[in-house]
């Protein structure tokens, strides 16, 4: 009897009941439980390596679209720069035509004065010329060629102006280069003679009108004398150009 009814007891108690049963069930539990960490380990570093491919990847196609990106702007750069260069160089030719069909009338000119002023130093050093040369001839060749040169400088826009004993002494249009002493009151400040006509382009003065000014003299009587005589002094006048 007691050995069926420990038999009983035993086999309600069931495995384990001796205390070797549990340690094997909590066994497989820590390996189901290891297997299945490692498991989602290795499935996240798997997604951290995929996510990390896909980010290099990206910049990898950034840094090959922008590398492209500069690679056009450079050739539009070049691009750009010949154009500029080669406008340069048209308008740097243009602006040499320009000049050289602007000085061709005074090149023309300037040939014709030199064929006349040869014919004529030919004509004067002529041995066989029987009389000396004509002074009234002379002044109305060298009037002429002054006239060729203002008509040749007229073409490119510069006009000549000249001055006229009597008239006041204007700063702007005129250059003093010698005085004239005057015991007249009203001829202070007086042009008394042009030594040199002046020159203008679109109304500026490009050079002045040489020219002599009285000056009432107020000292000796030598000066005085002179100037009763209308001579005029080799004194300089002022600072204007």
């Amino acid at each position: 009897m007691s050995s069926d009814g420990d038999r009983t007891v035993n086999a309600e108690a069931g495995p384990g009941a001796d205390g070797a049963a549990p340690p094997a069930a909590d066994g497989a539990t820590e390996a189901a439980e290891s297997t299945g960490g490692a498991e989602s380990t290795e499935g996240t570093e798997g997604a951290e390596g995929d996510g990390r491919a896909a980010f290099e990847a990206e910049v990898r196609d950034a840094l090959a679209g922008l590398t492209a990106r500069l690679d056009r702007e450079h050739e539009r750069a070049a691009h750009r720069e010949a154009v500029i260069d080669r406008l340069h160089e048209e308008n740097q030719r243009l602006r040499r035509g320009e000049l050289q069909a602007m000085l061709e009338p005074v090149r023309t000119a300037l040939y014709r004065l030199h064929d006349q002023a040869r014919r004529e130093a030919c004509r004067l050093s002529d041995p066989s010329l029987a009389e000396p040369p004509d002074p009234v001839r002379t002044a109305g060749l060298l009037s002429a060629v002054a006239d060729d040169v203002a008509d040749a400088l007229a073409r490119l826009g510069v006009e000549r102006f000249g001055a006229e004993p009597g008239q006041p002494y204007d700063a702007a249009r005129h250059r003093p280069v010698a005085v004239t002493p005057v015991t007249d009151p009203a001829r202070d400040g007086l042009v008394t003679g042009v030594e040199a006509d002046g020159f203008e382009q679109g109304g500026r003065v490009l050079r002045k009108a040489a020219v002599s000014v009285a000056r009432l003299d107020r000292g000796s009587n030598g000066t005085t004398a002179a100037a009763g005589r209308g001579e005029t002094t080799n004194n300089r006048l002022g600072t204007d150009g």
